[in-house]
């Protein structure tokens, strides 16, 4: 306890006596201080213990002690002592009236006892006070040291709520509640989940204070730019100095805990990314080997692999696909039929992606995906490689690829999954359950993305601070992922192309997320919204319109109709009603304006898709 009123007043040695405010004995004294000034509030701090001796205040004057001992209240002075036998022989009767009617404690000090030997008992306890706490905080710190050591965090919040007579609780990244003690305060730690968002997103090392049932006080921990967990404890008053030391100590003790899980981290990504890669080159048992305890369970189940990539990776894809406008039909087809085929023929899958997705730049470059690992004529060995890179945390260029692993990461702990994560530059790999948690969060994250996208920047900054799964960054940075069909490991490869053709398709559609099964499933009218497939269209099919705009025959109507029936020519000429020779006349005209054959079944069907892309457009 500190020094306090009272503690001095039974202090022996000063023979101190309470002449006023015997009730408010019990108030803590931060110093005590000698002072003749007539006004000596200016350099008062609050907390003082003052001491005079009246030498330059008329202390017999009623009205002039009122004022005197009224502002010493106001500036938070604790007490006030009176020096006898110097100016007064007793203490004034003005100045005993004051003080009972502010409610200020008066000391009367006798002369023996001088001022000097009261500073030194409040310095003695205030010091010896201090030695007590950094004691208390030493025996505090090889508690939890030992409790961390034999427990883990759960050990050493235990031992933390004992230390500050309350509660604490640990956060993951995403603010979601790893552990507390004592069990009672679980639902007042969860409460603090929006707080501990909000913490999260202040540069580390941060620290707020929350009020409500409790005083509760939250620190992140983790020394990168973004924190990687955060403490709360909660107490009924503020802390003392011993407390203080404990929080401390626990923030140090944590923040080491998640270093190290860091590193242990990198050592898991490594194992993992070898792993995929066996997988990937088709090497099931060698990859279950490996894998052991860590991914072994990962690999007894269907999983789906998700593939992502951020703003400057899907850009740099974008570019060079649009550069390949005139093969983009015949590669959206392509890609459909390989998204039909790939499972059951991951051959045929990586060769239609490679023609529809077309080439890969930056760090993708050369990377024929693993679908081309198990096709003719690619290697095992570089599928493995595409996508073993360097297991490394995501950069800042990346965020939202961070942000994503964060979510999955947060919700396959929670949900007790076992979840392979391998970052490669501006690319993220994912191995999740089927079905589970993990996959769930991706999508919702992904779902909450492109709300934020629509609704503009307000929106996206309204998401990251409401929603545990909503993304934090509301600069235009974009992410696009791809989603595999469930697979397990022989299949692997297949599931790669899957998620590289899903992945594909999202950016050009300009969505955040696409599944693989809604393009085995779907239909190809909307993937000939390309912009390069338009483009495509209309270099094809300007000759014939402006033909038409002549009035010399309805080439492009014609050509539909005769598609349509399948070249039936007695069909197609009663659905136009002309003749047929009229028909097959126009048709002539076709082949001579485009310079293609119609009899060849390529020609056929890049023109009935360039009739679909202008109608698709409204043209």
């Amino acid at each position: 306890m500190p020094p306090t009123l009272a503690s001095l007043v039974h202090h022996s040695a000063l023979k101190l006596t309470v002449r006023a405010g015997e009730d408010r004995l019990d108030v803590p004294v931060r110093w005590a201080h000698a002072s003749e000034l007539a006004d000596p509030v200016p350099y008062m701090e609050g907390g003082e213990l003052l001491l005079i001796t009246a030498l330059k205040l008329d202390a017999e004057d009623p009205e002039a002690m009122r004022r005197y001992v009224r502002r010493l209240a106001g500036a938070g002075v604790v007490g006030l002592g009176f020096a006898v036998g110097v100016h007064y022989e007793d203490i004034p009767e003005a100045l005993v009236r004051a003080a009972e009617g502010e409610g200020l404690p008066l000391l009367e000090v006798p002369r023996r006892t001088p001022f000097l030997a009261i500073s030194k008992a409040v310095s003695a306890a205030i010091a010896a006070e201090q030695y007590r706490a950094v004691t208390a905080g030493f025996a505090a710190q090889r508690e939890l040291t030992k409790q961390a050591l034999t427990d883990g965090p759960e050990g050493l919040l235990r031992a933390l709520a004992g230390q500050v007579d309350g509660w604490a609780a640990l956060y993951d990244a995403s603010g979601a509640v790893v552990a507390v003690a004592p069990e009672w305060a679980e639902r007042r730690a969860g409460r603090l989940t929006g707080d501990v968002e909000r913490l999260r997103d202040r540069p580390a090392p941060a620290s707020a204070v929350v009020g409500g049932e409790d005083r509760v006080e939250l620190h992140s921990l983790g020394t990168g730019r973004r924190a990687r967990a955060a403490l709360a404890v909660g107490t009924a008053a503020a802390l003392g100095t011993a407390e203080r030391y404990a929080v401390h100590s626990a923030i140090a003790l944590l923040t080491l805990t998640t270093e190290r899980s860091r590193s242990l981290h990198a050592a898991e990504q490594r194992i993992g990314a070898a792993v995929l890669r066996m997988l990937l080159a088709g090497e099931c048992d060698h990859a279950r080997a490996v894998a052991g305890d860590l991914y072994g369970g990962l690999l007894d189940a269907p999983f789906r692999l998700i593939l992502a990539e951020s703003a400057s990776a899907s850009a740099a894809r974008a570019r060079v696909e649009g550069a390949v406008s005139a093969v983009g039909a015949v590669g959206v087809v392509e890609e459909v039929a390989g998204a039909g085929a790939g499972a059951a023929d991951p051959g045929r899958g990586g060769n239609a992606a490679a023609r529809g997705g077309g080439a890969r730049s930056g760090a993708g470059a050369d990377r024929a995906g693993p679908g081309a690992a198990a096709g003719p004529g690619g290697g095992a060995g570089e599928a493995g490689r595409a996508v073993m890179g360097a297991a490394v945390a995501v950069g800042s260029g990346g965020d939202l690829l961070g942000q994503l692993v964060e979510v999955v990461e947060a919700a396959a702990a929670r949900a007790g999954e076992a979840v392979l994560v391998v970052p490669d530059g501006e690319r993220l790999v994912v191995l999740a359950v089927d079905g589970g948690a993990a996959v769930e969060a991706c999508g919702e994250f992904a779902t909450a993305l492109e709300a934020s996208r629509a609704a503009g920047p307000d929106a996206a900054s309204a998401a990251a601070s409401t929603s545990v799964a909503a993304p934090v960054s509301v600069e235009e940075e974009e992410l696009v992922v791809g989603l595999s069909a469930p697979a397990g490991p022989i299949a692997a490869a297949a599931a790669y192309k899957q998620a590289e053709q899903a992945l594909s398709v999202a950016r050009r559609r300009g969505r955040c997320l696409v599944e693989h099964e809604e393009l085995a499933a779907g239909s190809v009218l909307p993937l000939l919204g390309d912009d390069a497939v338009r483009a495509f269209a209309d270099s094809l099919l300007r000759p014939l319109r402006e033909h038409d705009a002549t009035g010399r025959g309805d080439l492009v109507a014609s050509l539909r109709a005769w598609l349509s029936r399948h070249g039936q020519w007695d069909a197609a000429a009663a659905d136009l009603g002309v003749h047929r020779h009229t028909l097959r006349y126009r048709m002539r005209r076709v082949e001579e304006i485009v310079g293609r054959s119609l009899d060849n079944p390529d020609v056929r069907m890049e023109l009935w898709l360039a009739l679909k892309a202008t109608a698709a457009a409204g043209e």
